[in-house]
């Protein structure tokens, strides 16, 4: 009776991802100053694969908890309204960008825009036309979340496996097409994103 539980919680065990993901993330974030210094991409790239294993293994193991009927209907609630904020999230930081952008495109003139000398795209920056690579990503990008929408349809309204593998193998393929493309059209940008405030936006809001 001591050890009985009196409460609607899973508690964890000992677990060391939250350790690995702080100490891998303080590395990604260190080898991205060294590397905007000229020190070579290594530092962030081992950063960058600790966390990518850390959110591999941790996930795993929130999965695993899940079919073990670890999970409390107030933990997966808390799962339900942890993920609407990441959504949430994710729509302020891109509002806030595609906000900076009509703020000066509409607005090229104001006093908080002297860098741009009043002209919008600022002078000296070639843009892409934006009905070749350009549409071609929204397409594919597009049709990813069109797979990932089958997939999610086929598990919840027919439980149909392998519609569901199909439509999210199709969907991690697309999404890596979309990311060469996305890679190949920032290499050949002819602006920089530190060169003016159309660079900064592009960079921040498209990828």
């Amino acid at each position: 009776m001591a050890h009985a539980k009196n409460h609607d919680y899973h508690i964890l065990p000992p677990s060391i991802w939250p350790f690995t993901g702080a100490v891998s993330a303080f590395v990604m974030l260190a080898g991205a100053i060294f590397w905007m210094h000229d020190m070579g991409p290594w530092g962030f790239l081992i950063g960058l694969v600790g966390v990518l294993y850390t959110m591999f293994a941790w996930w795993s193991d929130v999965v695993k908890e899940s079919h073990s009927g670890d999970h409390t209907p107030v933990v997966v609630i808390g799962l339900r309204y942890g993920f609407i904020l990441f959504i949430i999230s994710e729509v302020m930081f891109f509002a806030a960008w595609f906000w900076s952008f009509f703020k000066h495109a509409l607005y090229p003139m104001g006093p908080q825009s002297p860098a741009i000398d009043g002209t919008w795209p600022p002078a000296g920056v070639e843009l892409f036309d934006p009905w070749h690579l350009p549409l071609m990503n929204t397409l594919i990008l597009l049709l990813s979340g069109c797979a990932a929408t089958w997939a999610h349809h086929a598990l919840v309204h027919e439980n149909n496996r392998k519609d569901v593998q199909t439509g999210l193998l199709l969907a991690v393929g697309l999404g890596v097409i979309f990311t060469f493309l996305q890679g190949y059209e920032y290499s050949h940008a002819g602006f920089g994103f530190a060169g003016n405030i159309y660079g900064a936006n592009f960079f921040m809001a498209t990828g």
